[in-house]
């Protein structure tokens, strides 16, 4: 699968439960949406991830990619501890100079 770098590299530090790697492939006005929420800047995105990390204990495996001009959009197996694990879900990713500016999370 052909992902950019910085979209390689979230997958792969969170397989890892790597946060220093994670929050590098952002850009540092990223904004990253979820359940409902928004977090802008690096530490937001930072203590969103810990947070999810610690609550469900997940991983995510990329398993098909589109380019739709504008973002990546990545359906990923989600593991971890949350009802009716495993689960499919959808990551759009924006990505600009290199790095993550934009995500989206949803099913």
């Amino acid at each position: 699968m052909n992902l950019p770098d910085s979209v390689k590299t979230y997958f792969d530090a969170d397989q890892s439960s790597d946060a220093e790697a994670l929050v590098g492939a952002f850009s540092e006005t990223a904004v990253v949406h979820d359940e409902g929420a928004t977090y802008q800047g690096l530490e937001p995105i930072r203590r969103w991830w810990l947070e999810a990390k610690q609550k469900y204990g997940h991983t995510a495996q990329p398993i098909s990619a589109a380019n739709d001009g504008e973002g990546i959009s990545v359906l990923a197996t989600v593991s971890g501890n949350f009802p009716n694990s495993p689960k499919q879900l959808r990551f759009r990713f924006v990505v600009e100079q290199g790095k993550i500016a934009q995500l989206e999370i949803g099913a």
